[in-house]
């Protein structure tokens, strides 16, 4: 990928507003995952969902900053009630440890809320 980062003028594809980064640090069985939720939008998000599909072979053994259910397949990642509102402009970094079989890619698409946001 390149190192540069994007221009910060051009306007996000067409979706929700938000922007997620999502980060791996896998060994032979286990990887965490750092996921930092952004609020790219003109106004607070109070209560948030996070959707994302987990690659086959990753399951979750446990998380931070917020709730996982189901722990593989089709995860949805919840607030906590100390990070329910992100503020325009502002992040939250949630994360998770997950065992796996072999397969330490990362998730393909994330939804905010039900839309769909860009990837760091």
């Amino acid at each position: 990928p390149p190192s540069s980062p994007p221009p910060t003028t051009t306007p996000p594809p067409a979706g929700g507003p938000c922007r997620v980064g999502y980060t791996v640090n896998a060994w032979n069985t286990g990887l965490t995952a750092s996921v930092t939720i952004t609020n790219t939008g003109a106004t607070p998000i109070n209560g948030w969902s996070l959707g994302f599909t987990l690659p086959a072979g990753q399951s979750i053994t446990s998380g931070w900053n917020a709730t996982y259910t189901p722990t593989s397949g089709a995860v949805t990642a919840r607030n906590v009630s100390y990070n329910e509102t992100i503020a325009p402009n502002a992040s939250v970094t949630i994360g998770f440890q997950a065992s796996h079989t072999g397969n330490t890619g990362e998730p393909t698409s994330f939804t905010l809320n039900g839309l769909a946001c860009t990837i760091a």
